[in-house]
């Protein structure tokens, strides 16, 4: 039997395609590979970043699959995430480094997936804590490699920038897919908490 997929659902799989991709590279994939000099090295980052890219559109197809409704309980988790991250990247640039952040990035990759595929529903003040706990240490791991820099300030909101643009790629992917091929929303998170269970075993 022929399946047919509206636009919407084909730029739905868009969006979940690329939190499926996985590799065996370091948690914090190919960081040293790119220059942190202006607004719009800082909004590539994350894109170029399996992990931080992977995590961030997680918690947006969470969100959206685990919602009750539109509305403010779609932004609980990206909201938190993005927040945290923000602190951690303040943290990272005052030169502060946290134990274990790169384990910290992999465990955010397997917890999200997991959500994404249980389509666990916490309260909203309980999903943006539990993102943020995980989102801290990706923001200490972008703002540690700023430190330093000129433009760091321009360059993390750029980075705030795309976190918040993968988030919502995320909530609308979760969204269009929430009462139709749901299946796919939630291979991918699978793909996403297999990365991150490969990421953890290799730092054992």
């Amino acid at each position: 039997m022929r399946i047919a997929l509206s636009h919407r659902h084909t730029a739905a799989l868009l969006f979940i395609a690329a939190s499926a991709i996985g590799n065996s590279a370091n948690a914090h994939t190919s960081a040293e590979s790119h220059i942190h000099n202006s607004f719009l090295s800082g909004l590539a980052h994350p894109l170029f970043g399996l992990d931080h890219l992977a995590a961030m559109v997680a918690v947006g197809l969470w969100s959206a699959l685990a919602a009750r409704s539109a509305g403010r309980d779609l932004l609980w988790g990206p909201v938190g995430f993005a927040a945290m991250l923000l602190v951690g990247a303040v943290l990272g640039l005052q030169g502060v480094a946290l134990p274990a952040v790169e384990p910290m990035i992999a465990a955010s990759l397997l917890v999200t997936g997991l959500l994404v595929v249980s389509r666990l529903r916490v309260p909203g003040l309980v999903a943006a804590l539990g993102v943020g706990v995980f989102a801290v240490s990706h923001g200490v791991a972008h703002g540690y490699e700023l430190a330093g820099s000129d433009s760091a300030w321009l360059t993390l909101a750029g980075m705030l920038t795309a976190t918040v643009l993968l988030h919502s790629a995320g909530l609308a992917a979760g969204w269009a897919l929430r009462h139709c091929h749901v299946w796919l929303a939630r291979a991918a998170g699978a793909s996403v908490a297999m990365l991150g269970g490969a990421l953890l075993a290799q730092m054992a």
